[in-house]
């Protein structure tokens, strides 16, 4: 019923000077198949329903009488032939369930997983025809169009709710426990904000979400959601398996780069990986009376017959939990701890932080005297870039390399391997050393990074430290080939948690084969996601890097990171 009124009521347009109905909108759609028809699409089905049967039943009524007077089949008169081709013609529509869709599939040229060399202008030349856009950019979105239609409340209650609201009688972020409905909830707040704004939300969508998977895990008060797009790159051939890559971005050109990378590490045989360390790390600050007395507690920890008591209470947080390290630092009477345990298929902050807890509490008998600060001082160290990450690793730690063949540096990345090695020295590692780099010996890894982890569901401001990289090349095979690689010792993720269990973001997961949790080898999918991450980044690097040694960047970005439309016209 809330639709059918939606659907009743005229609709503001894009342009503010005129009115249109959704039925405007809906017939601004991109045409169907069976626009071309000349008649209903009713009537068109029951002709040729009718002729498939009447033909069936005229041939086999022929072929009937051919039997009988021991006539051979294959000779056929001109209306037996007519008969046949209409046959064929009215089955195949049929097959196709009334297939005029069908037929254009079957007629649409296919298109291979890579096409030939030349595709890959697409991101290094400008298109000649500037007046010309896509025809999706002109097509009215009818879901867009019902996003901007004011959200009718469900009665006067609702209307009270919201004065109460803008009156600071109920609290706002107390609206899901009192009505018990979280979108209702939702929609009030949003009302609310508007009022004690004064400001439009139109453009920030509504309805469409679940609001209930969301409570008390992934976001509060919430008043709608930001729609990011996503695209795939690839595929990526990564450890003999291929890899559809989503990434959710605003950027323009970023896929692009990336999918050509994925082409070129394709085209020569694929990349590799390997995970060299997985563990989470959670660094809690304790202060004592004395430096001495914090160095007690440092020795005691560092103990190695000690370490199996500690683990045994660490452990009892989760079943997946692994306590695997303490290392401890220094500063005057204050100790630092840094504990790095395994998660399973967890990003794992609240698992090893109910570790670190356990302990903490286990250690108060032997160290009455222990002040606890803060269950994190920063030693993590946590969406902050850190030496200590850099030299000892946070979550996954993965090496990925490919070689690429001379070939392709010349065909699909459209530069030299002399160039790119050249470029790569004296650019992500002398450029990084000369601006003090921290972890930052790369081009742009955090773009990946970024992109995939909000598809997937991961914690965006874990980039920081998951974009630690260091993108080495090298000429071999007698400067034939290039070698690259790229290494980040710091990759957070999990997949199960947080936002992983989102629909959206769980689709993405799905596509990469790393929904959820491995229960044959539990960890498994967390430490795939990371090498896929790394691939991703190796990938983009590599396409950069050749854009930038052929000088096409500022071409491909003013292309494709450049809206076409007039804004004067837009604007007036």
């Amino acid at each position: 019923m809330e639709v059918r009124r939606k659907l009743s009521r005229p609709v503001q347009s894009l342009q503010p000077s005129k009115q249109t109905s959704l039925h405007d909108a809906v017939d601004a759609q991109p045409p169907k198949a069976s626009d071309a028809v000349p008649f209903p699409l009713y009537v068109v089905n029951a002709l040729f329903l009718t002729l498939f049967f009447w033909v069936v039943y005229f041939l086999l009524a022929r072929w009937r009488e051919k039997i009988r007077n021991s006539t051979p089949l294959h000779i056929v008169n001109f209306s037996e032939m007519v008969a046949i081709v209409a046959f064929f013609v009215s089955f195949i529509y049929l097959l196709g369930f009334f297939g005029i869709d069908f037929i254009q599939f079957i007629l649409r040229p296919a298109s291979d997983i890579w096409t030939d060399e030349e595709d890959d202008d697409i991101l290094l030349k400008k298109d000649d025809n500037r007046g010309e856009t896509l025809d999706c950019k002109r097509v009215v979105n009818v879901a867009k169009v019902l996003d901007e239609m004011p959200i009718p409340l469900s009665n006067e209650e609702d209307e009270e709710i919201i004065k109460s609201v803008v009156a600071g009688a109920v609290p706002s972020y107390s609206l899901e426990l009192k009505l018990g409905d979280c979108k209702r909830a939702a929609a009030i707040r949003r009302e609310a904000v508007q009022k004690i704004t004064g400001n439009s939300l139109s453009g920030l969508p509504l309805e469409g979400f679940d609001y209930e998977s969301i409570l008390g895990q992934c976001c509060e008060m919430p008043i709608g959601y930001v729609q990011i797009p996503v695209g795939i790159a690839g595929p990526l051939l990564l450890d003999g398996r291929e890899y559809s890559v989503p990434m959710a971005t605003t950027e323009g050109c970023l896929i692009a780069s990336t999918n050509r990378g994925c082409k070129a590490i394709h085209l020569s045989g694929g990349a590799t990986s390997v995970l060299l360390r997985d563990g989470m790390t959670r660094a809690p600050v304790v202060r004592f009376g004395t430096a001495k007395r914090a160095a007690e507690l440092k020795l005691f920890l560092e103990e190695p017959t000690n370490f199996e008591t500690l683990a045994i209470v660490f452990n009892r947080s989760s079943r997946f939990a692994r306590l695997q390290s303490i290392k401890c630092a220094i500063a005057g009477k204050n100790l630092y701890m840094r504990f790095s345990c395994g998660t399973g298929d967890a990003m794992g902050m609240n698992m090893v932080s109910k570790g670190v807890q356990n302990v903490l509490d286990f250690l108060q008998n032997d160290f009455p005297d222990m002040d606890v600060i803060g269950i994190s001082g920063n030693y993590c160290s946590d969406k902050k870039p850190a030496a200590v990450n850099w030299i000892e690793g946070r979550g996954k730690s993965v090496v990925c390399e490919a070689i690429i063949k001379g070939d392709v540096v010349k065909k699909v990345l459209k530069t030299s391997v002399d160039a790119l090695v050249e470029l790569n020295m004296l650019k992500n590692l002398t450029g990084s050393a000369m601006a003090g780099a921290l972890g930052g010996f790369k081009a742009h890894a955090s773009n990946i990074v970024s992109a995939v982890y909000i598809a997937t569901g991961q914690d965006p401001a874990q980039n920081i430290e998951s974009s630690h990289c260091i993108t080495m090349m090298e000429a071999v095979n007698d400067g034939q080939d290039l070698h690259i690689s790229v290494t980040m010792p710091s990759i957070e993720v999990g997949t199960v948690g947080g936002g992983t269990q989102l629909a959206s973001q769980s689709a993405c997961l799905n596509l990469l084969g790393v929904k959820g949790a491995n229960r044959e080898s539990p960890g498994s999918n967390a430490r795939l996601l990371a090498t896929i991450v790394a691939g991703a980044v190796l990938a983009g690097e590599l396409s950069l890097m050749s854009a930038l040694a052929a000088g096409q960047l500022v071409n491909s970005h003013m292309k494709y990171n450049r809206s076409n439309k007039d804004v004067a016209k837009a604007s007036s």
